[in-house]
C-alpha cells in the first residue's frame, strides 16, 4: 500500500490556511475584513497566511478603494481550487482507509 498522506498537501496544514481555502471555496471572493472576523486572528496572522498562499498561486489578490478607503478582495485561483480539492480527496481518502 502506498503512502496514504503523500498526497496531503502541506501548505493546507495550517488551521488558518484551512480555514482561508473553505471559505474561499464557497464565496466567489472575501475582503480581507471579512476573513479577519470569521477566523478571529489578527491583521498580521492573516496577512501572513494570505501571502504563502498568493506565493503558492493558490489565491489571487485584487487591490481597489471604496470611496477613500482601500478594500483588498481574495478569490480562490484555479490552482488553487485544484490543489484544495486534491487535498480534500486526499483527506477523504485517508480517512476510508483507516475505516476498515
Amino acid at each position: 500500500m502506498k503512502n496514504p498522506i503523500q498526497n496531503i498537501n502541506k501548505n493546507f496544514e495550517s488551521r488558518i490556511r484551512l480555514g482561508i481555502m473553505s471559505i474561499l471555496m464557497v464565496n466567489e471572493h472575501v475582503d480581507f475584513n471579512y476573513l479577519k472576523t470569521v477566523l478571529d486572528i489578527t491583521d498580521g496572522n492573516l496577512a501572513s497566511h494570505i501571502k504563502a498562499l498568493e506565493k503558492e498561486g493558490y489565491i489571487d489578490v485584487y487591490k481597489q478603494f471604496i470611496g477613500k478607503k482601500p478594500n483588498t478582495v481574495y478569490t480562490a485561483s484555479k490552482a488553487g481550487k485544484k490543489a484544495f480539492t486534491q487535498h480534500l480527496d486526499a483527506l477523504e481518502k485517508l480517512l476510508k482507509s483507516n475505516n476498515t
